[in-house]
């Protein structure tokens, strides 16, 4: 049986809420360094551009850590071991092990490790599409 034939794995997580979370981590990696350390210019005349940089109070960042701080302990446990799987660290055939792993490092400010995490988006789909989780259109 093929990979593509086999049955998902069975999260404790929601995959519309992976999803969504794929959708913000992406935004966020798409942020630079802050051209102008305090803006105060008119977003129309610099072509919105400034919705690109990181600053403090970016409303993308607080967005994420607040949808990841959300989830319940197996979860997160589950959000970490997919980006792991994503990651190429572990596989279908591991994913129990990575979820054991996940678990022992697991610590309360999990959204700090994974907004860390450079294409996280990336990695998040990659998981699930490794678990039987097609790409979302």
């Amino acid at each position: 049986m093929l990979k593509d034939e086999q049955e998902p794995v069975e999260l404790a997580i929601n995959v519309d809420t992976v999803r969504w979370l794929i959708e913000k981590a992406r935004e966020f990696d798409a942020k630079v360094a802050p051209v102008e350390p305090d803006p105060g210019s008119n977003p129309t005349d610099d072509n919105e551009a400034e919705i690109l940089e990181d600053y403090a109070n970016d409303a993308t960042a607080q967005e994420l850590r607040a949808g990841i701080d959300r989830l319940d302990e197996d979860e997160i446990v589950d959000l970490i071991a997919l980006a792991w799987v994503g990651r190429g660290d572990f596989d279908r055939a591991t994913w129990q092990e990575a979820r054991a792993l996940a678990a022992e490092r697991h610590r309360r400010r999990s959204s700090r490790y994974l907004m860390g995490i450079p294409a996280l988006g990336d990695y998040l789909e990659e998981g699930l599409a490794e678990l039987g989780y097609p790409a979302a259109d």
